[in-house]
């Protein structure tokens, strides 16, 4: 017999709400020491467990999160991982304090994966990388994938020309 999974939703806003607190607390507001070993589980492929979040009906879902940083470009540091996940949290606690229109775009090959319209810029040594922040439903689980994810930077060009997007230049 499988387990019975339901499925609950979560307006964008309290979901981004929820997920920035929660990057917040692990990198930023957590000890130096405590921040960098969950970094390095996520650089290294794992998935971290953040949370159980309690829903209205008293049900329970896991927050994991994942880090994909096959697109970034030289060698990923803590520090500059830092940064970008620093200027993505802003841009999102921004957009959610001025009630500004939330962009989120669905994976047609996956309608549970969500990838959010943030993009954090850094450059380190004169390359660009892009951070953005997506989530997954898990199917048959009861539990969210945070995915923190590094694109290409020229798939962000004319975006970031415009004026869209932070951008922040990593120092050693």
């Amino acid at each position: 017999m499988q387990p019975q999974t339901q499925t609950m939703s979560l307006p964008t806003d309290k979901f981004l709400t929820v997920a920035i607190n929660l990057l917040n607390k692990a990198f930023l507001e957590n000890n130096r020491t405590e921040a960098k070993r969950i970094y390095r589980d996520i650089e290294e492929g794992k998935t971290v467990s953040l949370t159980r979040l309690e829903m209205e009906d008293k049900s329970q879902v896991r927050i994991d999160l994942a880090l994909d940083h096959r697109e970034y470009k030289g060698k990923l540091r803590f520090t500059s991982f830092r940064t970008g996940l620093t200027l993505l949290i802003a841009q999102v606690a921004d957009a959610l304090r001025e009630e500004k229109p939330l962009r989120t775009f669905q994976n047609e090959n996956d309608p549970g994966s969500i990838l959010f319209g943030f993009t954090a810029v850094t450059a380190e040594n004169d390359i660009p990388s892009v951070l953005l922040l997506g989530a997954d439903s898990r199917r048959g689980h009861p539990s969210i994938l945070l995915r923190l994810a590094y694109f290409d930077f020229q798939q962000f060009e004319d975006q970031l020309a415009a004026g869209e997007g932070n951008m922040a230049d990593v120092s050693m």
